[in-house]
């Protein structure tokens, strides 16, 4: 059989299969798995194309186009094309085909998007609406101070174990599955210990198998519905703005942009974040310079200086 008789379906799963033998996470694979799979249905529906034989770049062109019409945002259409970018230049190293195709298919022009998140008011008030009176209080407290303090994601706030952190840094398994390194600041350190002599006093009555940091009150891991919850109640009781979504991925975008407002260099805080690249953290910096020209602006006005004049 000659390469380009392969059907895409069958190389695809070959594609997804090698990117689990590199440890990519599983979440990563679906991802792939998906974007490309669009692709290949539409060769397939609208094209009659399931092969390398009969594939043109214009039948690339019109996919992107397919999914401009309907009203995808440019940022979506460009994971989708980074996915199939990733499928094909598979393809090449494999010697499926000489050259991929994708080649000439251009990313979208993206719109900038302004992050905005927390004042500093918010979050002292949201740091403070739980009290370490019982261990699901302190539990809950410590989740919202290490959201602010280090910026983790969600996912490695449930999957985060006690051996990970040390004195100064706790070691983050990221997407992935990459490990860095996050500093802790003595603060959220005080806290830790204070949290941890709770916690362990609270599971000597309730036996637990497991050795995540954050627990259940009956000793289970934590679930994304449940850490959500906490962070959604918090934002209700510290009175943060309607128009501000209170959400653990809200509080990641507060904790970069303080690395950044603090003088911490780009390069710097997106190792901390664990960011693929720059361009990334570029982003949160953007709305930071944003926010920061308007609330100096709203001390600078026109009209106040022409009354000093006078």
């Amino acid at each position: 059989m000659r390469y380009d008789e392969f059907l895409l379906m069958d190389l695809l799963e070959e594609f997804i299969y090698d990117m689990r033998t590199q440890n990519y996470s599983k979440r990563t694979e679906e991802t792939y798995f998906y974007n490309t799979r669009l692709l290949i249905e539409f060769l397939k529906d609208e094209k009659k194309v399931q092969s390398f034989d009969g594939l043109k770049v214009i039948h690339l062109k019109e996919f992107i186009h397919h999914l401009q019409e309907k009203g995808f945002k440019a940022s979506y259409i460009n994971a989708i094309i980074k996915s199939n970018r990733a499928y094909f230049n598979y393809l090449v190293k494999e010697e499926y085909i000489s050259s991929s195709p994708m080649k000439k298919i251009k990313l979208l022009r993206e719109e900038k998007v302004v992050i905005h998140t927390f004042t500093d008011e918010e979050v002292s008030r949201l740091l403070n609406v739980f009290t370490f009176k019982t261990y699901l209080e302190a539990r809950n407290k410590l989740i919202i101070a290490f959201f602010i303090d280090t910026g983790i994601r969600l996912s490695e706030l449930i999957n985060l174990e006690t051996n990970q952190i040390e004195d100064s840094v706790i070691k983050i398994l990221g997407k992935g599955r990459k490990w860095r390194f996050v500093p802790i600041s003595p603060q959220l350190k005080k806290l830790i210990f204070r949290y941890q002599r709770i916690r362990n006093k609270y599971f000597q009555r309730i036996e637990t198998q497991y050795n995540n940091f954050f627990l259940s009150r009956s000793g289970k891991p934590l679930t994304t519905v449940m850490v959500e919850y906490v962070v959604r109640e918090a934002g209700k009781k510290a009175r943060v703005r309607e128009q501000i979504r209170c959400s653990p991925h809200t509080f990641r975008h507060y904790a970069i942009q303080s690395f950044l407002r603090q003088g911490m260099d780009v390069y710097s805080v997106s190792k901390i974040a664990g960011h693929e690249n720059i361009s990334i953290t570029n982003r949160y910096l953007q709305g930071l310079q944003t926010d920061h020209i308007i609330e100096t602006a709203s001390t600078k006005s026109p009209i106040g200086f022409v009354k000093r004049r006078r």
